[in-house]
């Protein structure tokens, strides 16, 4: 018979911290050397952040913890509005 977690412990295991925030942002301030991102919680969801530049909204940060591995996955879309002014 297989073991199932309770719903509340596999939601807790995808919930990011504040310190795993402030690393995050840490992290995206060294890798693009802009100290404007700014990683922020979102309201009512605890398994993703929001990334921003100065106000801007970049994109959302996922946690995975999919075989025990904890990684995270930057998701940013680009609308075709957005590259109408690049040449």
């Amino acid at each position: 018979m297989p073991i199932v977690a309770h719903p509340e412990e596999a939601s807790q295991e995808l919930e990011l911290n504040h310190p795993e925030i402030i690393k995050l942002q840490k992290f995206l301030q060294q890798k693009f050397s802009n100290r404007a991102i700014d990683v922020r919680p979102r309201n009512k969801q605890n398994d993703s952040v929001e990334v921003y530049l100065g106000e801007e909204f970049l994109g959302l940060i996922y946690v995975d913890d999919e075989d025990g591995d904890r990684s995270y996955n930057f998701q940013m879309a680009i609308l075709d509005v957005d590259l109408e002014d690049i040449h």
